[in-house]
């Protein structure tokens, strides 16, 4: 069982807030899902004494400027991108971005893509040898295709994430890039076996299927 805070897209009160301390108190770790400042991951970061995983999104800045200097990252997380992490028995991998509809830095072709996953491929396929699974918990921007994504071009899905959660079935799959409204928005699916969390905003879960 983990205990998991997860953050996308907006900044929120609740989380960006001294009571983080202690309302998250119980937090294993934290996922950004990308398209926030990085001093906002930093303060998250800094309230909570538990691992925090970032991937960007495609709004992200080269490099942010603020009272503490540059920063081309959040110091103190880690980034997911491209990147296949064992983590306090968690096997975590992430992909940035979103797909390509302006000259972003961090979007990225169908194509380009389906490069950033077979990258992490090699070392799937050494988990299953190694942890018997290939993976927990994907971490991406944009959602897969045809799950939680939308039919204009900025928010379409991405099809390398789909084959990736049908071929090698993480658990969890967290994305965000997908802005929720209303009293009841959908933001949790299953696909196969995986359960995908659109985590626009935050969301503090309890995940009891998770080593």
């Amino acid at each position: 069982m983990k205990r998991i805070l997860s953050i996308s897209d907006t900044i929120s009160d609740v989380v960006y807030s001294p009571k983080a301390r202690t309302r998250f108190a119980d937090a294993d770790l934290v996922i950004s899902c990308g398209d926030l400042p990085y001093y906002y991951v930093e303060y998250v970061v800094s309230m909570l004494d538990t691992p925090v995983f970032f991937v960007r999104g495609n709004h992200a800045k080269l490099v942010e400027y603020g009272n503490a200097g540059e920063r081309t990252h959040p110091h103190g997380a880690i980034n997911l991108h491209r990147r296949v992490v064992r983590r306090d028995g968690l096997i975590l991998a992430g992909v940035e971005g979103s797909v390509r509809y302006s000259r972003g830095p961090f979007q990225y072709t169908q194509q380009q893509m389906w490069m950033h996953v077979f990258h992490l491929v090699p070392s799937l396929l050494a988990n299953r040898l190694l942890c018997g699974r290939f993976l927990d918990i994907f971490v991406t921007h944009a959602p897969p295709w045809g799950i939680h994504d939308m039919p204009d071009w900025p928010h379409q899905g991405i099809r390398a994430f789909r084959w990736l959660l049908e071929v090698f079935k993480p658990a969890y799959h967290f994305h965000g890039h997908i802005h929720l409204y209303g009293p009841e928005p959908r933001y949790r699916s299953r696909f196969e076996e995986t359960t995908v969390i659109n985590t626009y905003g935050y969301r503090y879960l309890t995940l009891d299927d998770l080593p």
